[in-house]
């Protein structure tokens, strides 16, 4: 979900109200992170990469689908009714990405509330690669929405996977900047002290805005919003991660756009027409020119958010890459 709709206003009233007040905010931080730990507790297993700690969610027999949210998300994206429609005829492995809902940054280097470093999408593809090698799962199909489609790629072009599955993927270099609240919260001046108003006051009303925006020009599914778990994000180290991921992703899909010719393998794409937040004409359109194997399937008058709002084209999306590779 877009980190400024979610946040702004949140955060300008907040530092009005209580600028200078850290014990104050720190203190209502900590309880809304316990609160979100309670109403939104991992809903999978762990495995282990270098010592640090990944969730994952898995169901299902098959082939093996592997699939990577997007910004600001966690598993629980896609455990809300997608999962359900794969389990059938897939082995299906639902990643938090690192920093986000249970998983822990690549490194401990990440961390802190002045650290600006972020890991890029190929660090944490290697990473997300090796904890599912650790679970057995080898030449999985991938399939990454939005940021995590930029993962996917990165997995792909690094790593060996059957095929891939891009939902509105973030694949090109765009104009502009995102806005200030990722400027902000990304630096460090923002990580230490503007991240915490944000945990400490962004409610369920400003939540509900930004899932709505996400949606846009569809509706959210009933009972999207209070199942997602967006208050896993607003802790202060997934904000912190999510903010400074996002806002450095631009070179990294520079580099990794001049690399789409090498695509040696399936790649199935679905992108809504109407998506604004990452527009097709500049991501996915160009994707399939660059990449061989590419196939891009249109949907029309359709938003960002693809796999809840039109899951059917997605589903047979996923079965084509699976035939492609050699799978069914």
């Amino acid at each position: 979900m877009t980190l400024s709709r979610l946040v702004a206003s949140a955060l300008l009233t907040a530092a009005l109200l209580l600028g200078g007040c850290g014990m104050i905010v720190d203190g209502r931080a900590d309880r809304r992170e316990i609160a979100a730990h309670t109403r939104f507790p991992p809903g999978g297993a762990f495995t282990r990469v270098n010592g640090q700690r990944v969730h994952y969610v898995q169901r299902g027999t098959g082939p093996d689908l592997v699939l990577i949210h997007g910004a600001s998300g966690n598993t629980r994206d896609f455990t809300y009714r997608f999962l359900d429609r794969l389990a059938n005829r897939y082995r299906v492995t639902v990643f938090d990405r690192p920093g986000l809902g249970y998983t822990d940054r690549v490194s401990d280097e990440f961390g802190g509330p002045y650290n600006t470093r972020a890991e890029s999408p190929a660090e944490q593809a290697a990473f997300l690669a090796a904890a599912a090698e650790g679970l057995g799962i080898e030449h999985p199909i991938v399939l990454g929405h939005s940021y995590g489609g930029t993962v996917a790629l990165a997995w792909g072009l690094n790593h060996d996977p059957a095929a891939l599955a891009l939902l509105a993927p973030a694949t090109h270099p765009w104009p502009g900047g995102l806005g200030w609240v990722y400027d902000l919260a990304s630096s460090s001046f923002g990580g230490a002290n503007v991240v915490p108003l944000a945990t400490a006051f962004v409610g369920q009303k400003q939540i509900d805005t930004a899932v709505r925006a996400i949606f846009y020009p569809q509706e959210p599914p009933e009972g999207y919003s209070d199942y997602v778990g967006a208050q896993l994000t607003l802790r202060r180290g997934s904000f912190r991660a999510n903010a400074r991921q996002v806002n450095s992703l631009r070179p990294h899909v520079v580099e990794m756009s001049k690399r789409y010719a090498e695509l040696d393998l399936p790649v199935e794409i679905v992108h809504g027409t109407a998506d604004d937040i990452v527009p097709l004409k500049i991501h996915s359109a160009r994707l399939a020119q660059d990449a061989p194997g590419a196939t891009l399937t249109k949907l029309e008058g359709i938003g960002h958010m693809v796999h809840h709002v039109a899951p059917d084209p997605v589903e047979q999306a996923i079965d084509r890459a699976a035939r492609r590779a050699g799978l069914r």
